[in-house]
């Protein structure tokens, strides 16, 4: 029996904020002369190597439909991930280059959104697997 999943879209979602996040501006710069620079997650590999493979993982995860125990893990690794993606780009904003200012509604929403998302997917998937062991209890 296939359920038709809205988990999926969530996910998919989630990839496509996902990727815009890695496009996108999350901090600004003043320099001495007073010059305002966007700080794009490209600046920093290291940030943008996780965040690529965020979106790698959460994409996956959209076809790991067949084996719902492992897209739920998988679903809380991505989830770690974001968390962790979050903290590490205030951090870096914020202590790693001085005078830097994180722009709320830029990348910073976005993040936070797929983060968000991903709570979704997750929560939606628990629920499919409470549904699938309510029916193997009728069988």
């Amino acid at each position: 029996m296939q359920i038709q999943r809205i988990q999926t879209l969530f996910l998919l979602i989630a990839v496509g904020i996902m990727c815009l996040f890695c496009l996108t501006p999350y901090a600004q710069t003043v320099d001495t002369s007073g010059n305002v620079t966007d700080v794009f997650v490209k600046d920093t590999p290291v940030l943008l190597v996780v965040n690529a493979c965020i979106a790698a993982l959460l994409f996956i995860n959209i076809f790991m439909y067949r084996n719902l125990r492992r897209q739920i893990s998988l679903t809380l690794v991505s989830v770690l991930l974001l968390a962790g993606s979050a903290v590490a780009c205030g951090f870096v904003a914020t202590v790693g280059m001085p005078g830097a200012r994180l722009i709320w509604t830029g990348g910073v929403i976005l993040l936070i959104a797929t983060l968000v998302l991903a709570l979704c997917a997750y929560r939606y998937m628990l629920r499919d697997k409470r549904k699938l062991a309510s029916y193997d209890r009728l069988r």
